[in-house]
C-alpha cells in the first residue's frame, strides 16, 4: 500500500481544487485592484 493512497478520496481533490481556485481568484483580484491602477497612474 502506497503512503499517498489515503489521500485518493474525492473530498481531498475537492479541497485541493477549492484552495487552488481561491488562490487564482485572489491573484486576479490583486492584479485588478493594485497592479492595473499602479500602471495606469504611473503612465500619466
Amino acid at each position: 500500500m502506497d503512503a499517498l493512497d489515503q489521500f485518493d478520496h474525492d473530498s481531498y481533490w475537492t479541497a485541493l481544487a477549492t484552495f487552488g481556485s481561491y488562490g487564482l481568484v485572489l491573484a486576479a483580484m490583486t492584479v485588478a485592484l493594485f497592479l492595473v491602477p499602479y500602471f495606469v497612474f504611473s503612465a500619466l
